[in-house]
């Protein structure tokens, strides 16, 4: 059996206050900081006594890696054997030297690019550093109009090797983007379609609640972030006699999180090499593992 797992726990502070992110923005006190480390490191041990192969998502409300807990868990993580992958969305806003630590086997980072509170300049440093040091990485942006130019800008300075990846604005206006720019953002990404128009999800077949669970802080399992029924919970293991094949209850699904688990549409097979980081084709840096059996 193989369960791929997306972990939010409590932690919702950001160093970056991104006008059109929907993360909240709040400040984390020491006491939620100090519980939040403890969620997470019960989580790693539950982790570490499974015999089933497991891989990992980190999908925090705010910038996990400035926090040491969540650094030294993915460090921990990625030594597992049973381990495919481990994974956390992140603005890489920090120092790669703690990545020497990692397996690089099994550790890969869904890095976003946030125009205005980092220069590319500065981003593509860090990147540089992830390649020096052979991680495995994907770039996204948010395509807000203001920022077109900057996409490309980036895609060009990127290496060809590294995907990159498109989320339209949240809060775009009917006709928010031309048919031009719309083809223009396509061929960064072949599937930006699938973020920009979602197709109706109200009974597609779906991995999540079969092979892939959605667990917060208290270790409470369900689908994914999106559905909010309960299938029980990880650390006493009821959660496992609700896993089967579902379709999705909800009429849209429109964050990748969720709809690259559908099994209707193309993730699995076009992403081979890594569907939690969004990693097309076959890894330049390690061989391809699938994160869905």
């Amino acid at each position: 059996m193989h369960l791929s797992i997306l972990y939010r726990g409590r932690l919702s502070s950001c160093n970056y206050d991104c006008p059109y992110c929907p993360f909240a923005k709040t400040y984390d006190t020491r006491a939620a900081l100090r519980r939040d480390a403890e969620d997470l490191a019960r989580f790693v041990d539950w982790a570490e006594r499974q015999t089933m192969e497991l891989s990992v998502l980190f999908t925090p409300w705010g910038e996990g890696l400035v926090r040491r807990h969540y650094r030294e868990a993915m460090v921990q993580l990625s030594h597992m054997p049973h381990v495919r992958r481990v994974v956390i969305q992140t603005n890489l806003c920090i120092g790669t030297r703690w990545l020497d630590e990692v397996n690089l086997d099994s550790f890969a980072l869904w890095c976003t690019y946030h125009p205005g509170q980092v220069t590319r300049a500065a981003f593509l440093a860090r990147c540089n550093e992830l390649a020096r040091r052979g991680v495995r990485y994907t770039v996204g942006m948010v395509a807000m109009r203001e920022h077109l130019d900057e996409i490309q800008l980036l895609r060009g300075e990127l290496p060809d090797k590294v995907p990159m990846w498109i989320n339209a604005y949240d809060e775009r206006p009917a006709g928010y983007y031309s048919d031009a720019e719309i083809q223009q953002l396509q061929r960064v990404d072949p599937h930006f379609l699938f973020n920009l128009e979602p197709s109706a999800s109200l009974g597609a077949p779906c991995f999540t609640g079969e092979n892939v669970v959605s667990v917060d802080g208290d270790g409470n399992v369900k689908r994914c972030h999106f559905v909010a029924e309960p299938l029980g919970n990880l650390y006493d293991g009821s959660f496992a006699a609700q896993l089967r094949p579902r379709g999705c209850p909800n009429q849209r699904c429109d964050c990748y999180i969720g709809y690259a688990h559908r099994k209707d549409l193309p993730f699995q097979r076009d992403y081979p090499a890594g569907v939690l980081e969004r990693f097309r084709g076959q890894s330049p840096y390690s061989p391809a593992i699938a994160t869905t059996p």
